[in-house]
């Protein structure tokens, strides 16, 4: 795992490195998740009925990328408020979630979004369990 790699080259690591890559990972999965299951929405016929769905995919895209980078810094990591930022960004991925699985049914981008959302969520609330 690329994120995992590269902290572990940090001079000051920290405890839970592995949970913090996993969840790093998790972020930009879902962020390319979401910005493609909007692009897929904007192109179906149906556009006007995914637009909930678009606009969360695009929030959640951008909520996953700000949390990724900021849990990529780990110089202060105690003083910073990644704690903040990734609640908010599990909340974002639930949210997107519930949007996708609405559309899972008739799209196969969104049922592979609601995936990715779900997962991240769980990435989030297991590193919340270390960092909260």
């Amino acid at each position: 795992m690329a994120a995992q790699a590269m902290l572990k080259t940090h001079p000051s690591p920290l405890a839970f490195d592995d949970e913090l890559a996993a969840c790093i990972a998790a972020c930009f999965d879902c962020a390319q998740h979401c910005s493609t299951c909007a692009d897929a929405c904007l192109s179906e016929e149906a556009v006007a009925e995914l637009r909930g769905c678009i606009r969360t995919d695009l929030d959640c895209a951008d909520i996953c990328t700000a949390t990724a980078r900021v849990l990529s810094r780990q110089t202060a990591f105690n003083d910073s408020p990644a704690a903040t930022q990734v609640k908010a960004c599990r909340d974002a991925c639930q949210k997107c979630a519930q949007h996708c699985e609405q559309h899972g049914s008739q799209h196969a981008h969104c049922a592979q979004c609601a995936k990715a959302c779900n997962e991240c969520a769980a990435a989030c609330d297991r590193l919340l369990g270390l960092i909260d």
